[in-house]
């Protein structure tokens, strides 16, 4: 990671957004047409009215603010058009006094640094940000159809072929992810997004940390997801296979319609999965099944790789890739 970005500096490289505006106005325009305020009609020239070799200071009114997208605890997520170019954008609003009383200056920090600098077609684009006297504005690529848990709230489970989709993209952006040195660690359903042409994208990287040469010894995440190694009493320090761990509970959740260690109790959660005690049902489809099984290993380094499971016999059957 070559550039530095900190919540306190505004500055925001301009080609980074005019570069994409350029490159996805058009197909944008014929994807996300759906949406009033997703109408990105181009005209000759307008994009190279928001080209400038010096850095752009971006101010809300760049933007036409639309719907609300979300709410979250920190602040809100609106659907946003930039003015010059109608390029559509997701702008989430986060409130100074709410990232000040619970504490999470630093999620926030670490959220920009990382997200800004990571290039891949299934991870969510930060492309800049900005902020005024209350409020912190990330500017972040739009994905038409919401999270992959609010799809999973309505449809309970998915088909082996959509399945099979999402966890070949996950597992590619999560290798290029690790191969940077840097841990997701919080992959679930309310953090994957889903575009209008039904690509998965991860997001959220707040609880995300750039580790080349180290171990972490810190809990974060959430308790369904949580791998044995950052619940242990005697150790708590891991690496990216927690990743792995998460990618394995999520395949199970997308197959089944549950968390494979979920309990009332949370207590009897942990333990289940400090003994990896789970139960697949017989109507898992057994590749699937197999992958399942291989992820949620309680030895760090026993737990499949992602490019295993990138090309496994579940994803060779369900899902056919151009590679």
């Amino acid at each position: 990671m070559s550039e530095s970005t900190t919540v306190d500096n505004v500055s925001v490289d301009s080609k980074l957004i005019s570069n994409e505006i350029s490159e996805n106005s058009q197909k944008n325009s014929q994807d996300d047409g759906k949406e009033n305020v997703e109408n990105n009609k181009e005209e000759k020239g307008k994009d190279e009215k928001v080209k400038d070799d010096k850095v752009k200071m971006w101010k809300l009114d760049n933007f036409e603010i639309g719907r609300n997208l979300g709410k979250g605890k920190f602040g809100n997520v609106y659907l946003a058009r930039e003015k010059i170019s109608h390029f559509v954008i997701a702008l989430k609003v986060l409130f100074k006094e709410q990232i000040e009383k619970f504490q999470v200056r630093v999620q926030i920090k670490r959220e920009i640094e990382i997200q800004y600098h990571l290039r891949h077609p299934n991870i969510l684009r930060l492309y800049g940000y900005f902020y005024d006297d209350t409020r912190i504005y990330l500017i972040l690529e739009y994905a038409a159809r919401g999270t992959l848990f609010n799809y999973l709230q309505k449809h309970k489970v998915l088909p082996d072929a959509v399945a099979a989709k999402y966890l070949y993209q996950l597992t590619d952006a999560l290798d290029y992810c690790h191969g940077l040195g840097v841990i997701h660690r919080d992959i679930k359903p309310e953090n994957l997004l889903i575009s209008v042409r039904d690509d998965l994208k991860i997001a959220d990287f707040g609880w995300s940390v750039y580790t080349p040469d180290s171990r972490r010894q810190t809990i974060c995440g959430t308790l369904d997801y949580l791998p044995p190694e950052m619940i242990s009493q005697s150790s708590r320090s891991y690496d990216s296979k927690v990743d792995h761990w998460s990618v394995g509970v999520l395949v199970y959740e997308m197959l089944v319609g549950s968390a494979p260690f979920g309990d009332a109790a949370p207590k009897n959660t942990l333990l289940k999965i400090s003994q990896a005690r789970f139960t697949i049902p017989d109507s898992v489809n057994k590749k699937a099944s197999d992958v399942i099984q291989s992820l949620l290993k309680i030895a760090p380094s026993a737990r499949a790789s992602m490019s295993d499971v990138k090309n496994s016999e579940y994803v060779k059957e369900f899902y056919k890739t151009s590679e």
